[in-house]
């Protein structure tokens, strides 16, 4: 098998698997919330929560059950980190 098929079946089992953590998938309720943690895996999953969404409703983006001010500081923390904002700070 030539490297491009393996890198795009390896891009979308990873796609499946992530999948599994989308926000609003049922797992956090009012008595357990999302929180940093949470709130960081979230961040760094929002483009395949955002193509999940499209297919099923139930899916969001951003977990409507969380702690508040530190799940969304872990998800502008992996929003920003994990899309290339840090990096205009860099040097080359």
């Amino acid at each position: 098998m030539s490297k491009k098929l393996i890198w795009i079946l390896v891009l979308l089992l990873s796609m499946v698997i992530l999948s599994g953590c989308i926000p609003g998938d049922g797992k956090h309720t009012e008595e357990r919330p999302a929180g940093f943690f949470w709130g960081i895996w979230h961040g760094w999953i929002a483009p395949i929560s955002l193509i999940g969404g499209l297919f099923n409703k139930n899916l969001r983006v951003y977990e409507v059950f969380n702690t508040g001010w530190w799940y969304d500081f872990g998800f502008y923390v992996a929003i920003i980190a994990g899309f290339g904002g840090l990096s205009l700070t860099r040097k080359k």
